[in-house]
């Protein structure tokens, strides 16, 4: 879609005031009403707040704030980021910043900060403005697949206006404080920021998180073309979903397989390998050795780690991370065991708990079981819909390619045994009193499901094995086996890093 030059845009547009005494009670009325449904649907909204300087943001976020039930909306201000933010990727603070399901955010200002003001001052080199563009379309689309309504408005004035409100600013002591050396200088390269501006409007301009421009040179108008806006987009898809039939999650039977009639990849895994205890102490303290000094130098460097385990049950995946973190200074990384998500984290998209997990630069961050439960245990279990399942295979690797576009290291191990030896460590531990709290009746009713999990594994392993984050098999037969294979991984993968810089 060609996006109108915004110099044509009329920019004297106003309604009187007559009009807006009539028109506007009743747009407010229906944004509580919108607010209400939207909780009710938990539908969560996020309305974003773009525009020269001046052109009157805090003003419309202020009586949106007004006509909204406080309990249900946020205010997010977007400035530099900062000492903290600097740690991780560029999208992390604005991933953090997602409403909850039936939640409203505002933002004053947001991630197109990046292609904007950091593009034109200079502050982003064209590598980065020019990736951006590509992390927020899928940051969008990801949202909007999930049900996220996207509303982002451009506020329009031209320069004389801008320049006009300036001087009105400056000349009261009581609001001279709010214009400042930055503001001036935009007015002046007015001409420079709009080929900036035009670019990013066109190139977002999306069905799912379209643009609105506003023309801000009158308040009544922007009022009642904002809330109008905003309004008119939540009726339509709270309509939407009432009008919709529901859909029917999958069961686990019913779970196609296309990787299936590729072939076992697994089938094709060494579980013969094995390592004699001798061999296997040697190696251990020679890995564990190197890899603490590794993390000091990853830490120097400002390079974050992650690092995936998944497996079988009774893989070995506890020992395999004790005898990893047995070589880790624990102030330098963190473990995070992933279990069934809280109500908090399933009113978000189902990566959220994971972009608030990841490590900042210098960090290790070791995930006992991950963001690929969705195409596990939620694809198998019927947690999720089959929609839902298969859309997440690009969004994690489109999750991954950022971390690794941040320099992060990335791996990825699966741990592989058969079901005869699954069987023989479920016995034992049941047989031990000092392991009986390792087995549970889940385990023992995921395991009746082995050839969906089978299944569910190797389409995993085939479509989420990046150049950026490739999977590594871990043969886990033989426990010793598995584990230094797992160091010698994690040692090769920070050498190379350390190597490139």
């Amino acid at each position: 879609m060609r996006w109108p030059v915004l110099e044509l845009v009329q920019l004297d547009q106003n309604i009187s005031k007559d009009d807006y005494r009539q028109a506007f009670p009743s747009l407010q009325a229906r944004l509580g009403a919108c607010q209400r449904a939207a909780r009710a649907a938990r539908v969560p909204v996020m309305i974003v707040f773009e525009g020269w300087n001046t052109a009157g943001k805090g003003c419309l976020i202020n009586w949106l704030a007004l006509s909204l039930d406080p309990r249900g909306f946020k205010v997010h201000s977007t400035a530099a980021a900062n000492a903290v933010e600097q740690f991780y990727p560029w999208m992390w603070r604005f991933q953090l910043a997602l409403p909850g399901a039936g939640d409203i955010a505002l933002y004053d200002r947001s991630w197109y900060q990046r292609v904007l003001t950091d593009r034109v001052e200079g502050k982003a080199d064209d590598a980065d403005w020019r990736e951006a563009y590509e992390d927020i379309e899928q940051f969008e689309r990801q949202l909007a697949d999930s049900g996220y309504v996207i509303l982002k408005f451009w506020l329009h004035i031209d320069k004389k206006e801008q320049r006009r409100r300036f001087k009105r600013l400056a000349k009261d002591p009581s609001t001279a404080w709010k214009i400042d050396r930055g503001d001036w200088r935009q007015n002046r390269n007015y001409k420079q920021w709009l080929p900036a501006v035009e670019e990013m409007l066109q190139r977002t301009n999306t069905a799912y998180a379209p643009w609105t421009v506003i023309e801000a040179t009158h308040g009544r108008h922007s009022r009642v073309k904002v809330f109008t806006t905003i309004v008119e987009a939540v009726e339509r898809e709270l309509a939407r979903r009432q009008g919709q039939p529901a859909i029917k999650a999958p069961a686990a039977s019913e779970s196609p397989a296309p990787a299936a009639a590729q072939g076992n990849i697994l089938e094709r895994v060494n579980l013969k390998l094995a390592l004699e205890r001798p061999e296997y102490e040697k190696e251990l303290e020679n890995l564990q050795q190197r890899l603490f000094q590794l993390e000091h130098a990853l830490y120097a460097a400002r390079i974050p780690a992650v690092i995936v385990y998944e497996g079988w049950d009774a893989a070995g995946k506890g020992g395999n991370i004790r005898r990893l973190t047995q070589g880790l200074d624990p102030r330098g990384y963190e473990v995070v065991p992933i279990a069934a998500p809280t109500s908090v984290e399933k009113a978000h998209h189902f990566l959220w708990r994971f972009w608030t997990r990841i490590p900042k630069a210098g960090h290790i961050t070791i995930f006992d079981r991950s963001w690929y439960g969705r195409v596990l245990v939620e694809r198998v279990e019927g947690f999720c819909t089959e929609d839902d399942w298969r859309r997440s295979y690009r969004e994690i690797n489109e999750f991954e390619r950022q971390l690794a576009k941040f320099g992060t290291v990335l791996v990825k191990f699966w741990l592989q045994i058969d079901q005869e030896e699954q069987l023989r460590r479920f016995e034992g531990r049941q047989e031990s009193p000092d392991k009986q709290w390792k087995i549970t009746d889940e385990d023992w009713r995921n395991r009746a499901k082995w050839p969906a999990y089978e299944a569910a594994v190797i389409d995993m392993l085939q479509q989420t094995s990046t150049i950026s984050a490739p999977w590594t098999i871990l043969e886990a037969n033989c426990k010793l086996y598995g584990r230094i294979k797992a160091l010698r991984t994690v040692v090769d993968a920070l050498e190379r890093a350390l190597g490139s810089r």
